[in-house]
């Protein structure tokens, strides 16, 4: 039968009774002895016991402690840091003045069970007369124990001081209002190990917890919680403890976690040890809860310190009690004859056996001869430098006797020379009173630190400690940081690794992606198994373990590693780089022909083939042909304010005074064959050289007058063009207004049209060298040039629009040239029987 159903069943029949008893006489003064009635017994619940440490007192504080487990162990300190404060506090002219406190201490065994029959003992008076009850209990080794003590003392509202019960649960004032303790809750010492692993950056974790709510709730709640991954979780149950310990060492060696934490009890932790030292698992570091961090039996082991080395943990804030190590050196059964406790201790010890008693515990060894001492044994027992569970002992005295004096000695006696406070008497305690009164308590320890409680717990500190190896091979347990609430204090530096080094092991799942790229979760995997993927072009990323990366302001780019925006390089087209120097090229080869073309014509002016169709009209068609090669350099460069201005109007000018030569040329050969013609001799007469020229200003002025008027209302200006995107950005001349721009390649190409309609109708005039043909096939060249150039123009980014712009003005002006005096050349150079009047004029 578990104990569960067992304290249901003696609850039910026994409790009832019990504290129907209690509560009449409690109200009757029965436990003040005022009204004793002989067919009335208060006795103990269960069976009696005289195991006990008792002391009268005005106020009796009761006591509950595990002294006696399995396997045997005698843990009195805790007991005697009770006793110890008791003595403090009485000896005090300031705590409850004129009040002796006394205490009735029970050993529960570590076990439910026999907690509740001792604390409903306390409870219910002494075993044989209707004796005093006890205000307050301090006890609760575990919080199971103080689960069940507080449940059942609660409708009695007696208070109930835990000095190491650690569950989040007993934190519910609902549920247990009348429950306090001296230790913090195990919510704060997991976030406290969260707080260390976050600290070192590990972000795969193993774990290995109790199968209670003390592993589970440290797990779950705290470390996935702060985005911690876990690649494992193993759990130790104690009745399976040696298959469940060989399972969870095979999960550690066969984890990539470097970092294992264990959340369980020091018992379990020594198995899972051994089996990791016989699977040779020394690699591994690992985080320790406050139930083993310091362990004395595992850091003496040395079989289990060949895997431990390195360990770090978490422990409850240890401190020192002044004068308590004297006081337990000088404890001898002489002075306490009536102490069982001390008298297994002593036995045990010295390893003799007391005559004090006749049920000594250890009869077949010789008697003590009275020069047994404690002044120089090294041991657990008397090492009050590392009072850690003890000290929480130490406070929960005073915490009590703290409400006691709250409630007895509120008034103080300003009449009083020394201002010592008045109590009252102790026999008007009220537990609900005193209840009040424990949670609004608020004192200054004798190691002047302030003590109060936040509903059932105080403010969370812990130590952070360090198990490390001396050269001797053996280990000690230092203190490198603490833990202040939320506020973590680490010496770093302090502290040994699993390696023996100061360098921090990494526990990562994926390592962490550097700055320029961000993190892609792997399908089916845990948050922290990522993948790292670069940053795209234009986005950056400057900080390790970025999630998104950031795309850059229009103005900038991201560099070539994408951890940081820069300026876009300016982009044109310039004279140095491939493209610039091939239309500089080209151009410069254009005005070089055209110079050439303009001195052979020269040269040969008074031929017939250069005299034909107004000699004026062809130089000048060279000269306005060598413009146009030239204004398309003023495209190539660095774009300013001028160059914006000045290319576009020597671009406009240039081609209409071309094509105005060439419609002025085509007008002039229909007029020499229409003058042929009987009656309209007077037609050349109207369109001779000053008309032609006269012809030529009036077409080029109107050009003239639209680049003045664009250029001086709204002119390009030069302009970044962010829309690109790219490491670079183009600088380009702007059009403000597009409109100015297309009229004048309107006019332009008005101007062509009507020169490729007149050259077309005199394409057929009979004559050896008719020009119009030329004119004809030099302006469709022109056209399907400046018609392509439209979709080119639009759809070229960057600083490829200047270039099709520029392409497109030496196409043309190369067109013009070829046509119209490349045929000239050849008959000027490469035939010149031809260059004769005769044969110009033969049909």
């Amino acid at each position: 039968m578990s104990w569960f159903s067992w304290l249901f069943i003696v609850w039910s029949r026994s409790s009832q009774s019990l504290l129907l008893v209690w509560l009449v006489g409690r109200e009757l003064g029965i436990r003040d002895g005022l009204l004793c009635d002989q067919m009335l017994t208060c006795s103990r619940w269960g069976t009696p016991s005289s195991q006990g440490l008792f002391q009268d007192g005005d106020v009796i504080i009761g006591g509950l402690f595990p002294l006696h487990y399995q396997p045997p162990n005698i843990l009195i300190t805790y007991i005697y840091a009770m006793v110890f404060a008791l003595e403090e506090i009485n000896h005090s002219t300031m705590l409850l003045p004129g009040i002796k406190l006394g205490y009735h201490i029970f050993d529960s065994c570590g076990r439910p069970p026999w907690a509740l029959q001792s604390g409903l003992s306390l409870v219910g008076g002494d075993n044989t007369s209707c004796g005093q009850s006890v205000p307050m209990i301090i006890g609760g080794a575990s919080s199971i124990t103080s689960q069940i003590l507080s449940t059942v003392l609660g409708p009695l509202s007696i208070p109930f001081i835990s000095y190491l019960s650690t569950c989040p649960c007993l934190s519910d004032r609902l549920q247990y209002p009348n429950f306090f303790r001296t230790i913090p809750s195990d919510i704060y010492q997991a976030r406290a190990v969260a707080q260390v692993v976050i600290r070192f950056n590990w972000t795969w974790v193993g774990a290995v917890v109790a199968n209670n709510n003390y592993g589970y709730m440290a797990v779950k709640e705290e470390i996935q919680g702060a985005g911690v991954c876990l690649a494992f979780v193993e759990t130790l149950q104690r009745e399976n403890i040696i298959s469940d310990a060989r399972r969870a060492a095979l999960t550690i060696q066969s984890s990539t976690a470097r970092v294992i934490l264990i959340f369980t009890w020091y018992t379990d932790v020594r198995e899972l040890f051994l089996q990791l030292v016989k699977l040779n698992v020394t690699d591994r570091q690992f985080l320790a809860s406050e139930a083993w961090s310091t362990s004395g039996d595992l850091v003496q082991n040395s079989v289990t310190s060949k895997v431990a080395n390195g360990v770090l943990g978490v422990a409850t804030r240890s401190s020192a009690i002044p004068g308590f190590e004297s006081y337990l050196r000088r404890l001898h059964p002489i002075h306490h004859p009536d102490d069982e406790f001390l008298r297994e201790f002593w036995e045990v010890e010295f390893g003799c056996s007391l005559h004090l008693s006749s049920s000594s515990m250890l009869t077949s060894l010789s008697h003590c001869n009275g020069s047994e001492s404690l002044k120089k044994v090294q041991n657990h027992f008397t090492d009050a430098s590392q009072l850690r569970v003890t000290y929480n002992v130490y406070l929960a005295v005073y915490a009590a006797a703290h409400a006691l004096h709250s409630l007895l000695c509120p008034i103080k006696d300003s009449s009083s020379e020394n201002n010592i406070s008045t109590c009252s008497s102790p026999k008007q305690i009220k537990a609900t009173e005193l209840l009040q009164h424990l949670q609004e308590v608020n004192f200054t320890t004798p190691q002047d630190e302030t003590f109060y409680f936040q509903g059932a717990d105080i403010p969370a500190k812990y130590d952070l400690v360090n198990w490390q190896k001396m050269p001797d091979g053996t280990l000690k347990i230092a203190l490198i940081g603490q833990v202040d609430g939320f506020a973590l204090h680490l010496n770093e530096s302090a502290i040994q690794w699993i390696t023996g080094s100061n360098r921090v092991p990494i526990s990562v799942c994926s390592e962490i992606c550097p700055p320029g790229t961000r993190k892609v979760s792997r399908k089916g995997k845990p948050l922290c198994c990522f993948d790292c993927i670069p940053c795209a072009a234009g986005e950056i990323s400057n900080k390790t373990g970025s999630l998104d990366c950031e795309r850059c302001p229009l103005e900038l780019w991201s560099n070539a590693k994408r951890t940081a925006c820069i300026p876009r390089q300016l982009d044109f087209l310039a004279f140095n780089e491939t493209l610039g120097i091939t239309l500089t090229t080209a151009a410069v080869t254009g005005v070089t022909v055209t110079t050439v073309v303009f001195v052979v014509f020269l040269h040969y002016r008074h031929t017939p083939v250069v005299r034909a169709n107004n000699s004026e009209l062809s130089f000048l068609l060279l000269v306005s042909i060598k413009l146009c090669f030239l204004c398309s350099l003023v495209f190539i460069g660095r774009p300013s304010v001028w160059s914006c201005r000045f290319q576009q109007a020597a671009f406009g000018i240039s081609f209409v005074l071309c094509v105005s030569c060439l419609k002025v040329k085509t007008i002039v050969v229909l007029a020499a064959f229409r003058s042929a013609r009987p009656g309209a001799e007077a037609l050349i007469r109207w369109f001779g050289p000053g008309q032609q020229r006269g012809s030529i200003c009036l077409l080029t002025c109107i050009q003239i007058i639209i680049c003045t008027i664009w250029l001086s209302l709204i002119p390009p200006v030069p302009r970044q063009d962010l829309g690109f995107q790219g490491s670079k950005v183009t600088l380009e001349c702007a059009m403000v207004s597009v409109v100015g721009f297309c009229l004048i390649l309107g006019y332009i190409g008005l101007l062509a049209c009507t020169s490729l309609i007149l050259a077309f109708f005199a394409r057929k005039l009979p004559d050896n060298f008719n020009e119009a043909k030329l004119i004809t096939f030099s302006m469709l060249i022109f056209c399907a040039v400046w018609v392509a150039f439209v979709p080119a123009y639009l759809s070229s980014p960057g600083k490829y629009t200047v270039a099709v712009e520029v392409f497109a003005i030496l196409a043309s002006s190369y067109g013009l040239l070829f046509c119209i005096f490349a045929p000239k050349c050849f008959i000027i150079l490469l035939r010149p029987e031809r260059n004769t009047k005769k044969y110009m004029m033969a049909r």
